[in-house]
């Protein structure tokens, strides 16, 4: 699930305050009306991640109030038939896949880090957001602080090792290296233990994207030891793989996870003509910013896309890895142990890691056929899809456990509030986000008619007085929903603008760009004839991470 970070303490997902470039701090309000800029000092502003707006402020009368902003998040997620992924259909891992992206933009990478040992530029750099992998990479192995996430040699990346299960076969009741999360390991609480060791704590915060996070170590470490078995100096190692691992990582994001997401008539015409709309001529000096539309609707896309359960590995298959047991396997939303532990309770259960019998089967999320490994597919039955992108969200969001967003405790009075949806329509007030419609003008487009907002199989089901509000003034994240509904399952019109614009900038704002290296290609596919044809997805990534052995892409086994 896409979402941007919350306040420093945490880097959590509930974010309570934003500086918006031009405006001021905007925090939320005690009684949910839109916020009111205060100003920001020179200390405030480097403290906080820089948010910008592409389109204009919403006036307070065309924003929903709360009744009608319930109604609307329980239609969202009301039980109902859930559309799969338009065809060709998208594997499931690319819904965290998009997660991970979604923790890269928007690192607040100094956010436990504002000790004087920080310097203006440290703080600058780690608040660009750019398609970098900060969420990786920290601020460096040579950083006093980041090297904790480093081996001994200050360029491999720690890797965690699962916690065998008792009494279970011989695979399951083995701890197994690299198939966890590095963890804190140290500390009185229990909580303080289970804490992955990590720059970004929210890629703990469901099992699936921190299993494609230890992918992402394996992606590095496998590089940083092909490039020293090359003779590549210890004095460039580091950096040499960095740049070869952000280099591919953003090739694979605008060559497939892109195109899957988003119409390519808009892709191509972004990445070869150049951004219209969002900073579209900035100084070499310039820092990209995050506009509130990507980052509080459009890239909350993949709040659609996720499933109510998976069919994990070959323990917890036929749907087995429910939503619930997928945060609850985790260091930071849950607490790594089964039943009965308590999940909202950090103190709770006896695992510090991750249960082996929770090892991804990643057959099962991207499909290995696509790079011509036909041998690790799995039967139809046992793969994962995404849910296609549309009005409706799965029911296990409209109940989300406390630790995913940064709440541990007593559950709030109307349960409401831990409804997704509910959230997000939420958070859009409090910015004073623009409506659809009003986006729609700002992109030349015209808004979608108000035939649009009619119900329609598969979609979310509204009463007619909702849908004229709607017609009229919608909110800006359910728009984008209905345009990609409308469109078979891919973002177009405003949504695919914003998020054709915001990952063009965000390759370019990188200190490792393929926008501004063009006739960069990639080199480090499995299968040879890819690379001749300049190929590298997310598939090979997988395979490249996991030397292109079954055995490791599922240590389960069938």
């Amino acid at each position: 699930m896409f979402r941007p970070t919350r306040e420093p303490q945490s880097k959590r997902h509930v974010r309570t305050s934003y500086l918006v470039v031009g405006e001021g701090i905007l925090a939320d309000s005690k009684d949910e009306s839109p916020a009111e800029p205060r100003p920001a000092s020179t200390v405030a502003a480097l403290r906080k991640f820089q948010f910008s707006r592409l389109g204009p402020q919403a006036r307070p009368d065309r924003l929903l109030d709360r009744p009608a902003r319930k109604e609307l998040a329980e239609a969202m997620t009301a039980t109902g038939r859930q559309p799969d992924s338009q065809d060709p259909p998208v594997p499931a891992g690319f819904t965290y896949l998009g997660q991970f992206v979604d923790h890269d933009l928007t690192l607040d990478a100094t956010a436990t880090r504002l000790e004087d040992e920080i310097t203006v530029r440290e703080l600058l750099q780690g608040r660009s957001p750019a398609l970098d992998l900060d969420s990786l990479y920290g601020l460096g192995p040579n950083h006093r602080f980041d090297r904790r996430f480093y081996e001994d040699d200050g360029i491999r990346l720690k890797t965690g090792t699962t916690q065998g299960i008792p009494g279970g076969d011989a695979v399951i009741s083995q701890s197994l290296g690299g198939f966890d999360l590095p963890r804190v390991g140290t500390g009185s609480l229990i909580s303080e233990r289970r804490r992955p060791l990590i720059p970004d704590p929210r890629n703990d915060e469901n099992l699936i994207v921190a299993q494609i996070h230890c992918a992402f170590i394996r992606f590095h470490n496998r590089l940083v030891t092909e490039l020293a078995n090359k003779g590549v100096s210890s004095a460039v190692l580091f950096e040499s793989a960095r740049e070869g691992v952000v280099k591919h990582y953003q090739w694979m994001l605008r060559h497939d996870f892109l195109p899957r997401i988003v119409d390519p008539a808009i892709l191509d015409e972004v990445f070869t003509q150049g951004r219209r709309f969002f900073e579209p001529s900035p100084d070499e000096q310039d820092r990209p910013t995050m506009p509130v539309e990507f980052s509080v609707a459009a890239y909350r896309l993949g709040h659609s896309m996720v499933r109510g359960a998976y069919n994990w590995n070959r323990v917890f298959d036929n749907g087995g890895g429910t939503l619930p047991l997928l945060f609850r396997f985790t260091g930071t939303s849950g607490n790594l142990s089964p039943p009965p532990s308590d999940p909202n309770d950090p103190e709770s259960g006896t695992f510090e890691h991750l249960p082996t019998n929770w090892i991804a089967d990643f057959r099962r999320l991207f499909d290995f056929g696509e790079a011509g490994r036909g041998d690790l597919g799995v039967p139809a039955a046992q793969f994962n899809l995404t849910k296609r992108i549309d009005t409706l969200l799965v029911n296990p969001l409209a109940e989300l456990p406390l630790g995913s967003f940064g709440g541990r405790g007593q559950p709030p009075v109307d349960p409401v509030e831990l409804n997704l949806a509910f959230r997000n329509l939420t958070r859009a007030n409090t910015m004073r986000l623009a409506t659809g419609q009003q986006m729609a003008r700002r992109f030349d487009l015209r808004p979608l008619p108000e035939s649009a907002f009619d119900n329609r199989e598969g979609g979310a089901q509204l009463g007619e007085g909702l849908r004229r509000k709607l017609a009229e003034n919608c909110p800006l994240w359910f728009y984008i929903l209905r345009e990609a509904e409308l469109n078979g399952g891919k973002l177009t019109g405003v949504g695919g603008r914003i998020v054709a614009e915001v990952f063009h900038r965000a390759m370019e704002g990188s200190r490792h760009s393929i926008v501004r290296d063009p006739f960069w290609r990639p080199f480090l596919s499995p299968v040879a004839d890819r690379n001749a044809k300049d190929v590298f997805e997310m598939s090979d990534l997988m395979l490249y991470s996991f030397e292109n052995r079954a055995d490791l892409l599922n240590p389960l086994g069938p």
